[in-house]
């Protein structure tokens, strides 16, 4: 089956800093022999040269030089690697606090994500503990709408591949995801060790405890999610280009919706209207895209100057909405004192970001029953869960998350921390 044929999932691989998800992605598409040999081979030597051996597989993922000399991941990296079921685009996230924020719009691409936990002793403990990535990016990937997950216990070297060491791990985890609302029954926990290979694409003789999938094996254990065709076309803008002899070209993903060459598009909030000339996907021309296509389209009739990372494309018969309100179900996820109204932090929703200010707290609710605990309360803190209504700063498309999920899930930041996520309840749109 060539890879055109296979249906195509969008992975993002999340985790705590340092818990090895470059290199383990780094080590599975070397011994799925995605990568050349001699490029690996070319950054053993560079990383031999710098005394860090140990960085060679991560650097498959870490091309750009910056993040080399760094040591860090910091822009989403896109790769493609095939399994007998799938075709998939790796989205590799950033696990460093900075740049959570490239986590939320990669994770709110992506149909199913790779959570790495690392066994070694205190680098587990401090991924779940509540300033902790692993709890955060746990708790995002679920509300970015992100139902399925595999669990890959890495770094089973450091503590000898003890079974026990696995389980108390695993626990945890379990505990963690059973909180926000994964059914932990279905998913897969498999021990790995990057740097030997160990459960990556064959079953390691270190683990003679473990009978489950390999990690290679596990990725085709995801169901292919609904294509919502049915729905109106809404297209997130990631990038604009103009292109010599081609012409303005937006890139973005296809949330919902079909769109076709020769339609009339509509972006928002500019308003700009123009015709979808040609359409591209991973340089292979289409004449129609649909729901979970990363695409390039040539729009006519569209400067690039009048667009920008955050418009939304739609068919002009049903334009995107445009809120000047909106009232969200929102979970606080940290933030070091309490919440009121007036706070003014970032909303990060789809490919758009614009300063939101709290306009009402309208009910406190119990996280874990769904019911209202208070109204009106005055503040809310960490842990809370509430529904409060939001003004963006300036116009934004967003969309009730009952009727289009990708543009009604959010995320609230504000100095470099994720504050909040949440779902959209009611929009009150943009007088036009």
């Amino acid at each position: 089956m060539s890879s055109q044929k296979k249906p195509h999932l969008n992975l993002v691989v999340i985790g705590h800093v340092d818990h090895g998800k470059s290199t383990l992605m780094g080590r599975f598409l070397y011994e799925i022999k995605a990568i050349d040999e001699r490029i690996i081979r070319e950054y053993e030597e560079q990383a031999k040269k710098l005394g860090r051996e140990t960085w060679k597989y991560a650097w498959v993922l870490d091309k750009l030089k910056e993040e080399r000399e760094r040591g860090l991941t910091i822009d989403l990296g896109f790769y493609k690697f095939e399994t007998k079921k799938y075709f998939f685009t790796l989205i590799d996230a950033p696990g460093h606090r900075d740049f959570v924020k490239n986590m939320i719009t990669g994770a709110s691409q992506a149909d199913c994500a790779l959570l790495v936990v690392s066994a070694k002793e205190g680098e587990y403990e401090a991924g779940i503990s509540p300033a902790g990535q692993t709890r955060e990016h746990v708790f995002l990937a679920k509300t970015m709408g992100i139902d399925q997950l595999i669990v890959a216990i890495n770094k089973m070297d450091t503590v000898d591949y003890k079974q026990e060491r696995y389980e108390e791990v695993k626990d945890g985890i379990s505990k963690l995801l059973r909180m926000v609302g994964y059914k932990v029954s279905e998913l897969p926990f498999v021990p790995t060790s990057a740097w030997n290979g160990d459960n990556v694409v064959s079953l390691s003789d270190r683990t003679p405890w473990y009978k489950g999938p390999t990690l290679y094996e596990a990725f085709d254990m995801f169901n292919e999610p609904p294509r919502p065709t049915d729905k109106p076309l809404r297209i997130p803008i990631q990038d604009v280009y103009s292109i010599r002899g081609v012409g303005t070209v937006p890139v973005g993903r296809v949330e919902t919706g079909v769109l076709k060459v020769g339609d009339r598009v509509i972006f928002m909030p500019p308003k700009v209207v123009g015709e979808v000339k040609s359409i591209e996907t991973h340089h292979t021309r289409i004449e129609q895209a649909i729901p979970g296509d990363n695409i390039g389209f040539n729009v006519k009739g569209v400067e690039r100057t009048q667009l920008r990372r955050g418009d939304v494309a739609g068919h002009t018969d049903n334009p995107p909405k445009v809120a000047e309100e909106f009232v969200g179900r929102i979970f606080v996820l940290y933030h070091p004192t309490a919440i009121a109204a007036g706070y003014t932090p970032v909303l990060h929703v789809h490919t758009a970001t614009t300063p939101v200010t709290f306009m009402e707290l309208v009910q406190k609710i119990d996280p874990r029953t769904g019911s209202v605990a208070e109204e009106k309360p005055s503040f809310i803190k960490q842990g809370d869960a509430a529904i409060v209504r939001f003004k963006p700063m300036k116009p934004v498309v967003i969309e009730r998350y009952q009727d289009l999920p990708p543009l009604g899930r959010f995320a609230i930041r504000d100095s470099g921390r994720t504050i909040a996520a949440g779902t959209v309840i009611e929009v009150k749109e943009v007088k036009t």
